[in-house]
């Protein structure tokens, strides 16, 4: 592959400035700067350094992102800034999308990738990829409304009651819900219907990869092909 095409894939630019930032001398490759565009790179093997950042070459972007609140998952926000602006702009560039969306109000793990087939897998009710919530409730938990969360509550505009994968009181107000999809305001409409009102919403994990506690909100990390593995296993909450 030739250099020019390796920026130009990441999210670097256009060709002509992708092809304009390795003449001014901008780009190192794997360490030694290049000043020919059309130098050929093996991606395999491809450590890409601009402006003293350095990007290892990805096929495809997998992102995980603690999301904060006060963010809108959209591209063209209507009330609050987007969450493309806590991310770089070249994964912006190449395109990374949403998988799934979190309310601007809810905050947590939040997924994005550029690959189609990915975010499908991950966003198909087909699938039953559990959603983890945390949930601080308006009113005291009960076990009557818990029962109704895990055998299931009519939702407007659903042929059928929808039942979540698990459900656990946390203590005081809080519960811990599992979901195999993700409908519109799924978690807040569920607890509405079961007679309460969620005042916070948190989530926690998919599948089996949680959010980690090192990661401050607003801030993101690669998936790596571990991360990409366990998120297609069952949280252990889901089964027990």
């Amino acid at each position: 592959m030739k250099l020019y095409r390796a920026l130009q894939s990441q999210g670097f630019g256009s060709r002509k400035a992708c092809m304009a930032q390795v003449r001014m001398g901008e780009v190192a490759v794997n360490g030694v700067v290049c000043d020919d565009p059309e130098t050929e790179v093996d991606p395999a093997q491809l450590e890409l350094t601009l402006d003293g950042v350095s990007w290892l070459y990805r096929e495809k972007a997998y992102v995980l992102m603690h999301k904060p609140a006060g963010y809108e998952c959209s591209h063209h926000p209507r009330h609050h800034p987007s969450v493309f602006a806590l991310l770089p702009p070249p994964l912006v560039q190449r395109g990374v999308q949403c998988v799934g969306r979190l309310d601007q109000d809810t905050t947590g793990l939040l997924l994005f990738s550029d690959d189609g087939q990915f975010i499908h897998r991950m966003t198909s009710p087909k699938k039953g990829i559990a959603k983890v919530y945390r949930a601080d409730c308006a009113e005291q938990l009960d076990d009557a409304m818990l029962e109704a969360l895990r055998r299931g509550v009519q939702l407007n505009d659903e042929p059928a009651p929808i039942a979540a994968l698990a459900c656990e009181a946390l203590g005081g107000r809080s519960l811990r819900l599992t979901l195999g999809e993700g409908k519109y305001h799924q978690v807040k409409r569920m607890i509405a219907a079961a007679g309460n009102r969620v005042e916070s919403l948190h989530r926690e994990a998919i599948g089996g990869q949680v959010l980690p506690a090192s990661l401050p909100a607003g801030a993101w990390r690669w998936l790596e092909a571990g991360d990409l593995t366990r998120l297609e296993q069952p949280w252990p909450s889901a089964t027990s």
